[in-house]
Parts: C-alpha cells; sequence; structure tokens
C-alpha cells in the first residue's frame, strides 16, 4: 500500500510538470515581450535554469507589479512547488517502504 501512495506522489509530480511546461514559457515570453531589465537578470537560457527556478519559488515576480505576469507566474509556482512536493513524498514513502 505505501508503494500505491509513493506511485500516486509520482503522479502528482508528473501533473505539475504538465502544468509547469504551459505556465512556466508563457511566463517567459510575457517577461521577454515586457520586461527586459527581468529578463536579464533571469539570463539566458531561464527556462532551464534552477536559478530562474528559485527565483519563481521565492515570488520575485512580485517585484515587477503587473498583474499579467502575476497570473501566469503564480500557476507556474503552484506546478513547481507540486513538483517538488510530489517528488519528495515519492522518495520519502518508498524509503519507509524499504524500512517496514
Amino acid at each position: 500500500m505505501i508503494l500505491f501512495f509513493a506511485l500516486l506522489c509520482l503522479a502528482l509530480a508528473i501533473a505539475g510538470a504538465t502544468a509547469f511546461v504551459i505556465f512556466w514559457p508563457l511566463m517567459l515570453v510575457h517577461v521577454r515581450d515586457r520586461h527586459p531589465g527581468l529578463e536579464a537578470s533571469l539570463g539566458s537560457n531561464a527556462f532551464a535554469r534552477p536559478s530562474a527556478w528559485a527565483w519563481l519559488l521565492r515570488g520575485g515576480y512580485r517585484a515587477a507589479g503587473d498583474r499579467n505576469l502575476d497570473g501566469l507566474a503564480t500557476p507556474a509556482r503552484i506546478s513547481l512547488l507540486t513538483i517538488i512536493g510530489g517528488l519528495v513524498g515519492a522518495g520519502l514513502l518508498y524509503l519507509l517502504s524499504l524500512v517496514v
């Protein structure tokens, strides 16, 4: 039963990854078009850059004061948190299954 719940956590991480692949590029395009200074701080290839993901997790997009950016970045942030939570949960449950 523990491995079943670990598999459910993994499915949750996959669902988060699907949402992240949708909202993160949309947010990056919005930043490219309307916030060139912010784009420069995120750097090139921000899609796969861990420092850009950390900026997203910290909520750095709120400093821009753009409601449209908030509307795109908030679902990307939630999906990234879902990925992290699902993977951590699956890992912990897998380790628990080895101990029990």
